[in-house]
């Protein structure tokens, strides 16, 4: 075991069996493991928020993945993760995701994504040399956040003393709060102005918030002139983002701009072809066909598609047939992003991602660990159906004065705490991408 984030990272893995990734991503996803005393493992969380979070809802399973490792009861404690930030050391990365698919060896190339994937391994074979930023666009589900984990983990292997950091652009946000709230903006500065490589998720996060903008620029003037690389990616080009600085517009043009368009006919038989393969099963050539001719332009489509089909065959005995293949093309599109998500999959969307059955979701249950996700999933259904207040109220069981209450509640504390926003474009994403 070379660390005991090793170990941490290794409990996380099995606790996929049982829980959604995207709850994993969210809550773990930039917690560390700091230190492991007997048996007790000391974990830090990235906020007092997501700390309470981790505390009600995922510790004992945590603490179940721990003690089936090493076979011997552990327990975890979870410290406020509102600290200073900590200086990357040298041969340090923070943020890259262990998760093996993310290389350029499982990246479908083609047409669509040939430029930016062609961009992306020239920076991580010449870091700072060639394209420098390096700005890769496009909608979202189509790779982005692949390619940047694909660089980070090339230039990992072949510069072992680099200090690298990934980062989603919101968290960057979230951390100089925290770090202006506790008056140390000069370790915040220390920790990312000290980096040999900076990779940016959606750093579309950062136009219209003066402060980060601010510090950012700073950061990347620092990173520039030192000859580190800074790799940045979003969902639309920077002269697109009204609310975004003109200077940080042309710091971003700077580099090279790469987007990823929809993947052609071609690319997405290679992408359910790859699917499949993962999957360990085949798909006839006609049906490979049939999804590719009828789900264009949604990656997440063609993957459900594939594991539906694969479900149906495996668990329901039919014939993989176009017939059936058809009528799951149909019941994917029937729930895909923008058509009415119905209550009953809202409020499981929010039940997986905090971990919560939602049997208490239900129920009349005043615990910390169930209000919010109960708040939650009324306001998300407010905001995303067209049920009223007393329709809502029923769902729920409950009087449509507690609705309002409810969806006041969540709306109010969103303009307060900016990973209650986050959350909430988290599980709006989860529900339209189902």
């Amino acid at each position: 075991m070379n660390s005991y984030n090793d170990l941490f990272q290794m409990a996380l893995s099995q606790m996929k069996g049982n829980l959604p990734e995207t709850s994993i991503n969210a809550w773990f996803g930039d917690a560390e493991a700091e230190a492991m005393e007997g048996n007790r493992l000391v974990l830090r969380a990235a906020s007092k928020f997501k700390k309470e979070i981790i505390e009600n809802n995922f510790k004992s399973r945590l603490e179940d993945a721990l003690s089936d490792l090493l076979g011997q009861h552990i327990e975890v404690e979870v410290i406020d993760g509102e600290q200073k930030a900590k200086p990357v050391q040298a041969g340090e990365s923070i943020g890259l995701s262990p998760d093996e698919e993310y290389t350029f060896e499982h990246f479908i190339v083609g047409s669509s994504n040939k430029f930016a994937h062609a961009a992306a391994i020239s920076v991580a074979n010449h870091p700072a040399e060639n394209y420098n930023p390096l700005f890769i666009y496009g909608q979202s589900g189509l790779g982005k956040t692949h390619l940047l984990h694909a660089i980070g983990n090339v230039i990992r292997g072949t510069h072992p003393d680099f200090r690298i950091i990934y980062v989603k652009g919101e968290d960057f946000t979230n951390e100089l709060v925290t770090a202006i709230q506790e008056g140390d903006v000069a370790a915040f500065r220390n920790k990312y102005r000290m980096t040999d490589l900076l990779l940016i998720d959606d750093i579309q996060f950062i136009a219209g918030k003066e402060r980060t903008q601010e510090e950012f620029f700073h950061t990347f003037n620092a990173l520039y002139e030192a000859g580190r690389q800074i790799v940045l990616t979003s969902d639309r080009p920077p002269k697109e983002m009204n609310t975004l600085e003109d200077r940080m517009k042309t710091r971003f043009e700077w580099g090279l701009l790469a987007d990823i368009q929809p993947p052609d006919f071609e690319t997405r038989v290679a992408i359910i072809n790859a699917k499949a393969e993962k999957l360990g099963f085949a798909l006839p050539k006609d049906v490979i066909y049939c999804i590719a001719e009828n789900l264009q332009s949604n990656v997440r489509q063609l993957e459900g598609t594939v594991k539906k089909i694969k479900a149906k065959h495996e668990l329901g005995g039919e014939a993989i047939t176009i017939d059936m293949t058809q009528k799951v093309i149909e019941e994917v599109k029937s729930i895909s992003p923008g058509l009415n998500p119905t209550p009953p999959m809202i409020i499981q969307t929010v039940s997986n991602f905090y971990s919560v059955p939602v049997d208490q979701i239900m129920s009349d249950r005043r615990s910390k660990d169930t209000v919010q996700p109960r708040q939650m999933a009324m306001y998300l259904v407010r905001k995303m159906t067209n049920y009223s207040l007393p329709e809502i109220g029923k769902v729920f069981g409950r009087d449509h004065t507690t609705v309002m209450h409810a969806c006041d509640k969540i709306d109010s504390d969103r303009k307060k705490n900016a990973e209650l926003e986050d959350i909430i474009k988290t599980l709006i994403e989860n529900i339209q991408n189902l």
